[in-house]
């Protein structure tokens, strides 16, 4: 587990691709478990520890997660997500297609549960979100196209559901329309880096997340 930032309000992780932020029905081990026992470990707790996750980040998908140490940082930092007041970025490898080098992606997205799925639909109805995404293309392979991604609004699998709109899936990712899996079964989106001010300290800060160890990640 790599932690990248900790202070006495929270920590943030490196979290690698098909670890869960938290455990499900699968009973694997969970990345909220592992930095409970790496707090009760480091500062010898005894007891409980809380810990309350920020942010989520799907099972194969790598990157950016912020865990909270108290409940009064948890319920500041939860705001702050919800005013939208942290710039949050990804970057994604995606299957090549046409597209404009830069674009703002909005769409009204449906969650099916029962497929743990979300579709884009043709205009607002019940149930439906509106989703926001801003995208640059940075880098061309031979066979994929590399995104920069600006995210405005967090739903269930937005960004990959957007880009798999645009005819742009996430590589890796069959579940929406990519061709194969990865070797891992991991889908090459990161969060990479999150800009906001600490709610306690009110400095700003930017923390960034190094890239998976995979050949893809590493040509970047």
């Amino acid at each position: 587990m790599e932690v990248i930032f900790e202070d006495n309000h929270f920590l943030v992780i490196n979290k690698k691709p098909g670890q869960l932020s938290q455990c499900d029905k699968t009973g694997d081990e969970s990345v909220l478990e592992l930095c409970k026992n790496y707090i009760k470990k480091k500062y010898n707790k005894k007891g409980n520890v809380f810990l309350g996750l920020v942010n989520r980040i799907d099972r194969p998908t790598s990157g950016l997660l912020i865990l909270s140490k108290t409940s009064k940082c948890l319920e500041r930092m939860n705001k702050i997500f919800r005013n939208r007041e942290i710039k949050k970025t990804y970057i994604a490898i995606t299957e090549k297609h046409q597209i404009k080098k830069s674009g703002r992606l909005i769409n009204f997205l449906k969650k099916n549960g029962k497929k743990n799925k979300s579709f884009v639909v043709s205009k607002e109805i019940k149930g439906s979100k509106k989703s926001i995404l801003n995208y640059k293309l940075v880098k061309e392979l031979d066979n994929y196209n590399v995104l920069k991604i600006y995210l405005e609004t967090g739903r269930h699998h937005q960004i990959r559901t957007q880009l798999s709109n645009i005819n742009c899936p996430v590589k890796g990712d069959v579940k929406y329309g990519a061709k194969r899996l990865n070797k891992d079964l991991s889908i090459c989106l990161h969060s990479y880096s999150v800009n906001f001010i600490h709610p306690v300290t009110k400095k700003q800060l930017i923390i960034k997340a190094g890239f998976p160890e995979l050949k893809i990640w590493n040509s970047l």
